[in-house]
């Protein structure tokens, strides 16, 4: 089973959260999805965006879209650009950077820097307390490219690492949520020879603890979640690997005795048919392609990444950034789109019980 039924309800432009949305690597289809999500008024009535861009490439998409542009520019470092909004989509446009014409789309260090640039930004707003001028309830990321950001001097492995290292977040875990499967990651970027060995009982814990918290601020009343093993058939009791029974059922054990309806180890090759068939809301995969592969396979445009463990909320599109299609109108908002209602949702659970 996925997202519970998203049950927000447009309300008066005062009252709806602030949501960054930031661009993404210029080069790539951010400045499109982005255009293209927020054009849906329906999208538009759940909140008031606030988008970290260049307003030339968000322009040029809309064009290329025959969409007209429905948002209020202001230089980034105006003075009003930290005034309340009276408007429903302001774009924070940095065109110091200008990369309009560019005929090749690829990785650049100008791309890298303005993507870096525009996450900064928005992560500073939404570590700001409520009431301050300027503050954002909840961040949503266009995709950026790695090779992008390496050239910009940035060596994160990606958006999850740096908004961790920036919020001073002790755990951090990658949640993928989509309509018919829900994933959250014990372990990350790491190369799968490394996995073995990175793997502790926290690893494989964290995911089933944040996951569900996750899940109840999604709508689970009692979330049912499975853990798969990290060996072929979950080892076969140790025939082929000690981690299910060395680190993974210790962390299952801790969960259910914090009162978490958690269970396995499971062969993943199956566990994953159990959760889409509506037995389990959340699985625990223990690395990346694991975990990925079932989701991409499933919702490869409706699954959205969740970074659980933050102070702040922070959603994302599942896709990179599909330097292939630039300029050609090909790319498709449904990503961003579930992206934002997700952020829209989180933030309106955290402002009602905060």
């Amino acid at each position: 089973m996925g997202m519970a039924e998203d049950t927000t309800k447009p309300t008066p432009l005062a009252d709806r959260p602030v949501i960054g949305i930031t661009m993404g690597d210029p080069a790539g289809i951010g400045p499109e999805v982005v255009v293209k999500a927020l054009a849906d008024p329906a999208v538009r009535r759940l909140a008031r965006f606030v988008v970290y861009g260049m307003n030339e490439l968000l322009g040029y998409a809309a064009d290329l879209a025959e969409i007209n542009a429905y948002w209020w520019r202001l230089q980034h470092d105006s003075t009003r650009a930290t005034y309340d909004l009276t408007h429903d989509v302001v774009v924070l446009d940095y065109d110091e950077y200008s990369m309009l014409g560019q005929t090749v789309h690829q990785p650049t260090k100008q791309g890298g820097q303005a993507s870096l640039r525009f996450l900064d930004n928005a992560i500073t707003a939404a570590m700001k307390q409520p009431g301050q001028p300027g503050r954002i309830d909840a961040i949503v990321t266009g995709p950026i490219s790695k090779t992008s950001w390496h050239l910009a001097g940035a060596n994160y492995p990606g958006h999850t690492e740096l908004l961790a290292k920036r919020t001073g977040a002790k755990r951090v875990v990658m949640m993928f949520a989509s309509p018919p499967l829900n994933v959250a990651l014990a372990t990350v970027h790491l190369p799968l020879m490394d996995v073995r060995n990175k793997l502790t009982i926290g690893c494989a814990f964290n995911p089933i603890d944040l996951g569900h918290h996750a899940c109840l601020l999604m709508g689970f009343d009692r979330p049912r979640i499975a853990v798969c093993g990290l060996n072929p058939h979950a080892s076969e009791g140790g025939r082929f690997g000690d981690e299910e029974q060395r680190v993974i059922t210790p962390a299952i054990e801790m969960a259910q005795n914090a009162g978490i309806d958690a269970r396995g180890p499971f062969p993943a090759d199956t566990i994953f048919n159990d959760a889409v068939a509506g037995r389990y809301d959340l699985v625990v995969a223990m690395y990346h392609d694991q975990g990925l592969i079932p989701i991409k396979l499933l919702a490869f445009d409706k699954a959205v990444n969740v970074t659980l463990g933050l102070p702040i909320i922070r959603t994302s599109v599942d896709h990179g950034t599909a330097f292939d299609i630039v300029g050609k109108n090909k790319a498709d908002a449904g990503s961003m789109k579930a992206a934002i209602r997700l952020a829209v949702k989180l933030a309106n659970q955290r402002m009602k019980c905060c």
